[in-house]
């Protein structure tokens, strides 16, 4: 009996030491909520790039507001699609960095609002994106554009 709980305390002890490397390691960050602004954007991105999120546009707001460091704002084709990209980016912030989002208008799908804290995200339908048109009121005019993320061509 006792040596079954040496090996399952040594196969513990391995698995904390595993995963205690691999987050010095930088490798993913400690699903502890500690992320980083700047990773959370990085794993934002990628999230609605793997999710076939279009036109993703990021606007940094370090200076400019005090809601959050990073504003990513990108376009679903349709209801369900928006809907669905939300609601996979809010599990895999929670996954991945043990981060809770908020999240608002999941139920309509036209326009999701996910508040990680650090990082504020806008998930639109096209045509409501283009008649609320948030990132022209982030990026004064005359100034640097957004960062717009480009699309990966497929393979």
């Amino acid at each position: 009996m006792r040596s079954q709980e040496d090996e399952v305390l040594s196969i513990s002890a391995q698995a904390a030491a595993a995963a205690s490397t691999e987050t010095k390691s930088g490798t993913r960050p400690a699903p502890s909520g500690r992320a980083t602004s700047k990773q959370q954007l990085d794993l934002i991105v990628a999230a609605l790039d793997a999710d076939k999120a279009e036109e993703i546009v990021q606007v940094d707001l370090r200076g400019k507001s005090s809601i959050g460091d990073y504003m990513v704002i990108c376009s679903g084709r349709s209801s369900r699609q928006v809907s669905a990209i939300a609601e996979k980016l809010v599990d895999k912030l929670k996954h991945d960095l043990g981060r809770a989002s908020r999240i608002e208008g999941r139920e309509t799908g036209d326009w999701v609002l996910i508040d990680t804290g650090d990082v504020i995200v806008h998930v639109f339908r096209p045509e409501v994106r283009d008649f609320y048109q948030l990132e022209k009121m982030w990026v004064p005019a005359g100034g640097p554009a957004a960062e717009v993320t480009a699309p990966t061509s497929p393979s």
